[in-house]
């Protein structure tokens, strides 16, 4: 299908009111009509075969550069002005527009043949009590359609139907929120009843209103009328368009939104246009250059109202018209010079700088060592707009779960009732390290547990096998609080499909220690305690969000008891503990800090018990909620709060995120190179510290690592000022040092001047903080402070407030920024920077359809900056001086010969040079260089990271290097105009003949132009390729031939007026003293540079010059670099984790729906000696270990959840 969002265009429907509210009516073309809802066919070409070739150029001349052409092109047509042939400035700007213009047809071609292929699709529409097939576009709004597994979904719809139990479908949203695993929808149970019946869904009749077309992609609000019944849907009794339907044989579906109003197609905007900043400041040097022309134009205008007045003796041979006094004559000349001086700023400057970028773009794309194998991921450039700002970032925004870390999610510890699991110990008490060969736990006893589950301290299973009861409560929850899906293909063979990868890991390590969740329906879950099949009743699921961190259940055990499960962040779950937990909350806030010091994520776990009546009222007002139209969300809030107090601690779980392979040594190699990293994480504060100093981003040799915490804005701005005064004393109470105003990227913008410190630090700012810190009235000092640190850590931060401290550092700050992340939280941090990079990972997609660059591991992003920007921008500075220099030695040539020819606006050159000069003659060898060009290789780029800080401080191509090369220009035009004027003054040729005719200087200029511009493009390139040595000298042989064959007799004799320098190529350059001039001319071209290359060398030595020098020594690669040692840390910090969960799973899987089908037999699965603890032998540290001391074993028909009490015992 490609990607719809990209390709669709956003097509919006005029002389249409705003719509209020949808009403619709199921199987009612006439009523739904009425409404005159859009369609489903959809258009997002721009042209048709009439509109194209009009419209097409109407875009492109829009383009000032083009515009500037077409300008230049109409004065030439005068003859009165022209100096030049129509055909030199033609030629060029057609050739320009012409590839334009095909790429945009090409472009165009292919959204014609996507809106037919989508248009045409088919799929089956009920009408008249039948099935049709029907193509999307003619499908309506109220219309009922069946879809089949595999098949898209034809537009937004309510599900009726389908053919699975429970009426569930299963979707995969990858073209809506790059999520690529598979998202469950549910009907409602009065239309699933329907099931396959036609006769039964052609009488639907049920009226449907619901809130008007939009781009929330995350919610939908309305109601259904059916048989004088009211029913609340929301977003997941929906199947938008760009959904795909995955496992599922057929559903039935009502069709909602079409076409231009579907989800997907509100959603399809334009995507944010980003340019470098050396666009930016080319446009300005182009700017530059046409003020400067105008100049020179002004200039020989005024010397030929001179000349004319004051040398007039040629009127008497060359009369004047009529009405042309010496003043007119100097503003036709004006003109004239305006058109033989418009190669300061050739065309193909802008072509050849669109070839560069792509092949550029193509290096990345084809570079194996960005491959990653193990998912057959590539690296990818999404955009060829931004390649040489890779070569400038100065600060790295990043993501840490999915992105410096796997995102792969391990059970490590847990803390059960004060006790702390997961560790292992010698027999003198010392604590093991975990490596392969550490001991694991054997689970054989258990049948269903997962074999790829490993765990390392038996002292658990001994305590799951003496049913400790705080224990078996302790994963009884951990089976029961989830919105996992459990599908079981044979006996026995388990697969859980999570939504987050910590509630997958959290069920699979309930399952393995002998609390297998099995199943579900909306109305039970069914595990597996130890061996014994329970059914619990399913009455609510008390959702996840970002405000609540947490999720719970409230279930009815088969005994009849009312119980809440309860997990979530644990600040979160500890506000809401019964006050009898509080020296269990002691030692395990002490457990949670231990699990802190590896850098593990935490959750908190809780239940309470409830009462009947209670909750029979609290059910009512909940239902009443759940279908209310207005303020849905803030209702069921106030209810979560009311009903989720007073519970009672049963422990924390530590789930482990690993780094990702060679973080650490990236993140080293990019502070080397000068790069700051600011990461910005939901994590909380002591876990991404943790995760900070394991992988190198905060260190211990650090001077200080500064903590940001404070609670109001008065204490935020307090603590940040005092880290500042730390860092750098002498600053003191003072403001913010503005330098002025500058432009980033076309911004104009206020900037904070950077300040220099002694030693490293690092910041580490919770998000409650941050949201005051952001303030504008404190924006500058939290900007100030942090740009001192090296690092800066940003802990439980918002999608939103990601995106606000980027647009804070692009605001103040001249630099370049790259923001990288993996999952749709980053996406609005990825577009807000100047470049974005998004990771294949474990979240999904959606990042990477945000980026402009992706590959799959965040190590790939050295070699993304320090080799392949690098290079780009390397490359591309080069390329700007040399094509300004060749360009402006030209031009300046013109210039000083408008002195010797009366100012009469004659060119210097043959008029088919001026054509063939940047499109033939100098094209490819400047191609060659910008593409093939490199200082060092990738190996040394690495070795040595510091290569990357010119690029930073604009150190190749600015304003100041952009004046250097006119200056070297007017001195190699001057050589280039004088030498050989002088050479061939008063000169004859061996016969004795005359020399100095124009056309035989002329050709000498020109051939003395080339050559010394090829010489100096030599000079230039520090990296020879057989491609580059074909380029130049091909290019020099083509000029010989080009000259030669157009200079000839026979060519003179069919096209006589076009080319009218008849045997001059033979008649000049078969003369020694020609061949002379070419080479002092080249030579006093060349030897100044050489010079002065030389001293600057001698004398201040570039980093690349001393790099290269190493290079030239060496003679070989050089040995890789050391990696750092991995220092491992303890820390008492507390520790947090920010919940991965989505929003919306509750209420799936609650709607009081009976299975329709038979349930796969199953056996418990578990040896009754499995459970006996008659036939175990304990052994260990936990051996017959009861916090409570209470007796360890149960009565069959007692759960341990009714034996648990809160803890009392004072020495825990």
């Amino acid at each position: 299908m490609g990607s719809q969002m990209s390709l669709f265009g956003l097509h919006c429907l005029k002389g249409k009111e705003k719509e209020e509210e949808r009403r619709i009516r199921a199987n009612n073309r006439e009523y739904n009509q009425l409404h005159k809802y859009a369609t489903n066919a959809i258009k997002t070409s721009k042209y048709n075969m009439f509109s194209f070739l009009p419209l097409n150029l109407f875009e492109q001349f829009q383009r000032i550069a083009n515009a500037y052409f077409l300008f230049l092109l109409i004065l030439q047509v005068i003859p009165a002005i022209s100096s030049l042939s129509w055909f030199t400035t033609v030629v060029p700007l057609v050739l320009v527009l012409a590839v334009s213009a095909a790429k945009d047809g090409s472009d165009d071609i292919n959204r014609h043949k996507s809106d037919r292929q989508v248009n045409n699709r088919k799929v089956k529409v009920l009408l008249n009590g039948e099935l049709r097939t029907e193509k999307w576009m003619d499908v309506q709004v109220g219309d009922i359609i069946k879809l089949e597994n595999n098949h898209f979904v034809t537009a937004d719809l309510l599900l009726l139907s389908s053919s699975e139990p429970l009426n569930l479908v299963y979707i995969e949203t990858a073209e809506l929120d790059g999520e690529t695993n598979l998202k469950v929808r549910q009907a409602l149970t009065i239309t699933g009843d329907m099931g396959h019946n036609l006769e039964m869904l052609s009488a639907f009749d049920g009226e449907l209103r619901c809130e008007p077309p939009n781009n929330r992609l995350d919610r939908f609000t309305g109601t259904l009328m059916f048989q004088g019944q009211k029913f609340s849907l929301d977003n997941e009794k929906v199947l938008l368009r760009g959904c795909t339907l995955r496992n599922t044989e057929w559903c039935f579906g009502l069709v909602i939104f079409a076409g231009p109003e579907t989800k997907l197609m509100q959603n399809s905007g334009r995507t944010t246009f980003k340019r470098t900043s050396i666009d930016r400041m080319m446009n300005a040097l182009v700017l530059c250059i046409f003020v400067f022309l105008v100049f020179m134009c002004t200039v020989l205008a005024i010397g030929n109202s001179i000349w004319e007045q004051q040398q007039g003796d040629f009127t008497t041979f060359l009369p004047r018209q009529d009405g042309v006094n010496a003043a007119f004559s100097g503003f036709l000349t004006f003109w004239s010079y305006v058109i033989i001086l418009n190669t300061v700023v050739p065309i193909s400057l802008y072509v050849s700088v669109e070839i560069i970028r792509l092949g550029n773009s193509f290096y990345i794309d084809w570079d194996r060592k960005m491959y990653y194998a193990r998912s057959d991921t590539p690296a990818v450039a999404r955009t060829t707009t931004l390649n040489e700002e890779l070569g400038q970032i100065k600060y790295i925004f990043s993501d840490k779960t999915g992105t410096l870390t796997q995102n792969i999610m391990t059970f490590n510890k847990c803390s059960i009732n004060g006790k702390c699991y997961g560790d292992v110990f010698d027999y003198s008490g010392q604590r093991l390290e975990m490596t392969e060969e550490t001991e694991k736990v054997d689970f054989s006893y258990n049948p269903l547990a997962d074999p790829k589950f490993s765990f390392h301290d038996h002292s658990l299973v001994e305590a799951v096998k003496l049913e400790n009861p705080e224990v078996h409560a302790f994963f009884r929850l951990l089976a029961l609080c989830h919105t996992a899906m459990a599908e079981e293909k044979t006996e026995g063979e388990l697969l859980y499909q999570a939504q987050s990868p910590d509630e997958g890991a959290l069920v699979t390590a309930a399952r393995n220690f002998g609390f297998v969740f099995r199943s579900r329906t909306p109305e039970t879950i069914s595990i597996v305690e130890m061996g014994i099949q329970r059914n619990y009743e399913l009455l609510t699921i008390l959702d996840f969000n970002n405000v609540r961190k947490r999720m719970s259940v409230i279930v009815r055990s088969p005994e009849g008891k009312l119980s809440l499960y309860c997990k979530g962040a644990d600040t979160v779950v500890y506000e809401r503990l019964h006050p009898s937990c509080s020296k269990l909350m002691e030692v395990t806030t002490e457990h949670l800090s231990e699990f802190a010091g590896d850098g593990l994520r935490t959750l908190a776990l809780a239940y309470k018990d409830l009462d009947e009546s209670y909750f029979e009222s609290w059910r009512q007002r909940h239902h009443e909620a759940s279908t209310a139209l207005d303020d849905r969300e803030d209702k069921l809030d106030e209810l979560y709060e009311e009903i989720e107090k007073n519970m009672l601690l049963l422990g924390a779980t530590g789930i482990e995120d690993k780094l990702q392979d060679g973080v650490s040594h990236t993140i080293e190699q990019l502070s080397r190179a000068d790069i700051k990293i600011w990461v910005l994480t939901g994590d909380k504060q002591e876990t991404a510290e943790n995760i900070g100093y394991s992988c190198n981003l905060l260190r211990e040799e650090m001077s200080e690592v500064f903590t940001v915490a404070g609670t109001s804005p008065e204490e935020v701005r307090q603590e940040l000022r005092t880290a500042r005064i730390k860092m750098k004393p002498e600053t003191g109470e003072g403001n913010v040092t503005i330098e002025g105003e500058g432009e980033i990227l076309g911004k104009k913008s206020k900037l904070v001047q950077d300040e220099a410190v002694n030693g490293e630090y690092g910041l580490v700012i919770n998000g409650h903080s941050l949201a005051y810190a952001l303030d504008k009235t404190m924006e500058l000092e939290l900007l100030r402070t942090a740009c001192m640190c090296k690092t800066v850590i940003c802990c439980r931060v918002t999608p939103l407030q990601k995106a606000q401290v980027v647009e804070l550092v692009k605001k103040y700050k001249r630099a370049v920024t790259l923001a990288i992340g993996d999952g749709a939280n980053d996406v609005s941090m990825i577009k807000a920077a100047h470049i974005g990079v998004g990771i294949s990972g474990q979240e999904g997609m959606q990042a990477v359809l945000s980026s402009d660059y992706s590959f799959a591991q965040f190590r790939y992003l050295q070699r993304l900056l320090l080799v392949h920007g690098r290079w780009s921008y390397l490359r591309m500075c080069k390329f700007l001086c040399y094509f300004f220099y060749k360009n402006f030695t030209f031009t300046f040539v013109h210039f000083w010969y408008a002195f010797f020819c009366g100012f009469s606006a004659q060119t210097v050159y043959d008029e088919w040079f001026i054509t063939l000069y940047n499109l033939v003659y100098t094209a490819l060898p400047v191609l060659g260089m910008s593409l093939f060009d490199q200082d060092v290789n990738d190996r040394w780029s690495f070795q040595y990271p510091q290569l990357y800080v010119p690029g930073q401080l604009n150190m190749y191509f600015s304003k100041t290097i952009f004046a250097k090369c006119v200056l070297h220009s007017g001195y190699s035009s001057l050589v280039v105009f004088f030498i050989p004027y002088a050479a061939m003054y008063n000169t004859v040729r061996d016969n004795g003949k005359d020399v100095a005719d124009y056309q035989s200087f002329a050709l000498l200029a020109q051939t003395c132009l080339l050559i010394a511009v090829c010489i100096q493009l030599g000079l230039d390139m520090a990296y020879w390729t057989a491609v580059n040595q074909f380029f130049v000298w091909g290019s020099l042989a083509v000029y010989f031939a080009i000259t030669f064959a157009i200079y000839s007799n026979g060519i003179f004799l069919i096209f006589t007026s076009s080319f009218p320098f008849i045997g001059v190529a033979r008649n000049t350059l078969n003369q020694a003293n020609v061949w002379l001039t070419i080479l002092l001319t080249t030579i006093l071209c060349v030897l100044p540079v050489v010079a002065y290359r030389f001293l600057l060398m001698q004398l201040r030595p570039t980093i690349n010059d001393k790099v290269r020098f190493k290079v030239r020594q060496t003679k070989a690669s050089p040995p890789p670099p050391p990696r750092r040692a991995r220092i491992r840390r303890t820390s008492s910090r507390r520790s947090g984790y920010a919940f991965s969960h989505a929003q919306g799973y509750g209420d799936l899987v609650t709607s009081r729906r009976f299975l329709r089908r038979a349930p796969v037999s199953r056996s418990t699965a578990f040896s009754p000696t499995a459970r006996s603890p008659g036939k175990f032998l304990p052994t260990g540290r936990s051996a017959g270990y009861s916090p409570t001391g209470r007796q360890s074993n149960l009565r069959q028909d007692e759960t341990s959840l009714q034996m648990y009490r809160a803890v009392k015992d004072p020495q825990i």
